[in-house]
């Protein structure tokens, strides 16, 4: 296998300074390189539904939440790890589009609920299959002993930094 635009970086960092062990930003910046090319992989998709990938996102979680499909504001925000601005504003836009719809809870009316309506959940109904068929596309070129591996690694990485 020949090297990538990294191994160069890192053949240039050992060259300039072999007393430090340069190895992590091969691995960083990997993921950093391989990152963008995912998200205008994952965009591409998102945009045959007129969707981006917040929007996408909350038609997803409110999908799999299961029936009724609603959540509270609050819930989007806390799944979704956006702040309250910018849930407003994607709320907004979905709303506009018809693809969710702001209720009064029937028990608290002071609470309001997201909803999905039939054409938010046609639409992520739709998109979701597409979406998971492109990530299959996306990692294609990975074993599936590979990608179970980097499945690991990337979730032990991702612990260490969430606990």
């Amino acid at each position: 296998m020949s090297g990538d635009q990294i191994d160069a970086i890192l053949a240039q960092w050992q060259k300039e300074r072999p007393d430090l062990d340069v190895s992590p930003m091969g691995i960083i910046g990997r993921i950093g390189r391989v990152r963008q090319h995912l998200l205008r992989g994952i965009q591409k998709t998102f945009s045959e539904f007129d969707l981006n990938a917040g929007e996408f996102d909350v038609l997803a979680t409110l999908r799999r939440s299961g029936q009724p499909h609603q959540l509270t504001p609050t819930e989007l925000f806390n799944t979704l790890m956006v702040s309250s601005g910018t849930m407003t504003h994607r709320l907004d836009g979905l709303e506009q589009a018809e693809l969710v719809q702001r209720i009064p809870d029937s028990i608290d009316r002071r609470v309001t609920l997201i909803q999905l309506t039939h054409k938010g959940f046609d639409v992520i109904e739709k998109a979701i299959a597409v979406h998971v068929a492109n990530e299959h596309r996306l990692l294609s070129t990975l074993e599936e002993a590979e990608r179970d591996a980097l499945a690991q690694l990337l979730r032990k990485l991702l612990m260490s930094f969430e606990e």
